[in-house]
């Protein structure tokens, strides 16, 4: 779902040429998904999703990859107030889905640098088409992370587990036939 923000009235001032420019009350609809972090990637060529701090910048440019409002004032993204940021970093953050996974069935080892182009491989080892490319990310991290628990081969039994399994069986055998063993 698209976060809808209102940026009010504003003047933004060009030390060059010593003037203020009227910036004019704009309404941007943005989305957080992987085409805007693909794009993003793309300019910067970094991974986005790493824990790296990010510059001022780069941060105007993930807004401006997630805007869907056509001809947008590029002076309005200067003119952002801290409450639009703090309502696009809530957007952001939001999972966008019920679904929960246990930390049980996340692997243990080294973290993979999470870039666009291994989510898009995710997607096609999962065979989930491209047009979820534009779901908000943390919900299509989430799909893809089903549908690998999903898709995985059974998980085998332990030594302990199994000796569990068949003591349990061979009671139920000796209470069904009234035998001692």
């Amino acid at each position: 779902m698209p976060l809808t923000i209102h940026v009010p009235d504003s003047e933004l001032y060009n030390r060059n040429l010593g003037i203020f420019i009227p910036v004019k009350a704009t309404t941007l609809v943005l989305e957080y998904s992987l085409v805007a972090i693909s794009k993003w990637e793309s300019k910067w060529e970094i991974p986005y999703l790493s824990k790296t701090k990010k510059t001022d910048e780069q941060v105007l440019d993930l807004i401006r990859f997630m805007t869907l409002t056509k001809h947008v004032d590029p002076n309005v993204y200067e003119v952002l107030t801290d409450q639009n940021f703090r309502d696009i970093l809530e957007y952001i953050e939001k999972p966008q889905t019920a679904t929960t996974i246990s930390e049980r069935h996340n692997k243990k080892g080294k973290e993979e640098t999470l870039t666009s182009e291994v989510i898009y491989y995710y997607m096609i080892a999962q065979n989930i088409p491209k047009e979820f490319e534009k779901w908000p990310l943390n919900r299509l991290i989430t799909l893809i992370r089903v549908c690998s628990i999903k898709n995985a081969p059974p998980k085998k039994r332990g030594r302990k587990e199994t000796l569990d399994h068949y003591k349990a069986l061979n009671e139920a055998r000796r209470k069904k036939y009234h035998t001692k063993g």
